[in-house]
């Protein structure tokens, strides 16, 4: 299962999230055998970001696919804070720096800050001229910063948002514009971060399909062909579970209990984040 950015390339589907990771050093192990086994399953993409752990994370990435560079896709984010043209290109050195890899293939601004966005775009095509990075896009950026984003030279390749069944305000806006402009979504948090675990009509969808609820809570936001996701794993058990999730297909039945449960939104709300 892929997705298809709008240079034409497809990533997977579902890929692996770092927020969180490196704050113990206890899990560091777990934490980059999860990795390392998410590569082995097929979850190439892994995404990670500056202010994770302080760049922490960026180097724990570093040391789970080293020597496995060519087989990721690799993304990580500039903090709006050094989203400045040269700051973007500062921020995105030490990352790599981090990483230990000569480019990313998609760099995303985290949030929107004090810099315009033109100028962080003149960065990112700094960093693309220079073959830092492949592909930009961003993150958590609401209906009317993408309308202004893309009128802007450039080609954004993603928006990475919140997005999940307790998080349905961008299916009133949000997703279908960029369904109709041929930007993909990437959902964070697509379980709430665990907490949508101990829903019942999850474990009903999921008692029906011989599934996991966290299984049923990511084939749902992965039912959109145009959205893909980057569950957090600090296991390989962990890892495991979530990869069967590609496998699981919801029924209309599935979709319409999970509708009564958590219904879609009725009308606009902002953008929302953690």
């Amino acid at each position: 299962m892929t997705v298809q950015l709008p240079s034409g390339e497809s990533i997977p589907a579902l890929g692996m999230g770092t927020w969180m990771m490196a704050e113990d050093f206890a899990r560091r192990p777990d934490e980059i055998a999860a990795l390392r086994a998410g590569l082995d399953l097929g979850l190439t993409l892994v995404d990670t970001a500056e202010m994770y752990g302080g760049g922490s994370a960026e180097a724990l990435v570093g040391e789970a696919i080293a020597g496995r560079r060519d087989e990721v896709f690799l993304v990580s984010k500039v903090l709006p804070g050094n989203a400045s043209a040269a700051g973007t290109v500062r921020a995105c050195e030490a990352s790599l720096s981090r990483l230990g890899t000569d480019r990313l293939d998609l760099y995303l601004l985290h949030w929107r800050g004090r810099f315009p966005l033109s100028r962080t775009l003149e960065g990112f095509a700094a960093l693309a001229e220079a073959g830092k990075i492949r592909h930009w896009g961003v993150s958590n950026l609401d209906l009317a910063d993408m309308r202004e984003l893309t009128a802007l030279p450039g080609f954004c390749q993603t928006n990475q948002i919140l997005y999940n069944l307790t998080r349905r305000g961008p299916e009133h806006d949000l997703l279908p514009w960029q369904a109709e402009a041929g930007i993909p979504v990437m959902a964070y948090s697509p379980v709430e971060q665990g907490r949508l675990l101990g829903s019942p009509a999850l474990a009903s969808v999921a008692a029906r399909h011989g599934a996991t609820p966290a299984q049923v809570a990511l084939a749902w936001v992965l039912r959109l062909p145009f959205v893909n996701a980057i569950p957090k794993a600090g296991t390989v058990e962990h890892v495991r579970d979530n990869a069967r999730a590609v496998d699981l297909t919801l029924s209309e039945e599935d979709l319409a209990e999970l509708d009564r449960a958590f219904p879609p939104p009725a009308g606009p709300s902002p953008l929302e984040m953690l």
